[in-house]
């Protein structure tokens, strides 16, 4: 690559990267796998990116949601042993009830299965419509919709004081 394409690469990196990584985290359930799944996501999109037209977030995005997936399909594995609780970013967190919630439905996102975790995070997180999910997920959007359902009703079980219907992220 030539120093301006490798240029805009970091220059993406640098200004995307937490958000990317927000979504990984969120796929893969802990801070130590979303790091390795963004890593190869952005190295598969750095070998293309001279072919990537427009906006590369929505590329790297894919690339993301695909990599998770062909992790599940995969039947040997290597497993990695996640950290039992992430680092806290000062400033990052309410405290209070919010706090307390808030790590509530994450240990709760994380017994979830990893499709489960990953419809809502793309339905709830990214905001996608069932049928962008389905596309995403490579399954009907009847999937998609009982596999959210099953994964609030599961986190209603877990966490009884979370109440989708007064989370505006959630209210669909």
């Amino acid at each position: 690559m030539t120093e301006g394409t490798d240029g805009e690469f970091t220059a993406f990196v640098n200004e995307r990267g937490d958000a990317l990584l927000r979504v990984a985290h969120a796929l893969a359930g802990s801070q130590h796998a979303a790091e390795d799944l963004l890593q190869n996501a952005l190295a598969k999109a750095y070998a293309r990116w001279p072919r990537i037209r427009g906006d590369a977030e929505p590329y790297v995005r894919r690339i993301l949601y695909h990599d998770q997936v062909s992790g599940w399909r995969r039947l040997a594995r290597r497993r990695e042993v996640p950290m039992p609780v992430l680092p806290e970013r000062p400033g990052d967190r309410d405290s209070g009830h919010d706090s307390e919630l808030r790590m509530l439905l994450r240990d709760a996102l994380r017994s979830l299965p990893p499709r489960q975790r990953a419809v809502l995070t793309l339905r709830y997180l990214e905001d996608l419509s069932v049928e962008q999910t389905a596309a995403l997920l490579g399954c009907r959007a009847g999937t998609v919709a009982s596999q959210a359902s099953r994964a609030l009703a599961r986190l209603r079980e877990l966490v009884p004081s979370f109440d989708p219907a007064s989370s505006p992220e959630v209210e669909r």
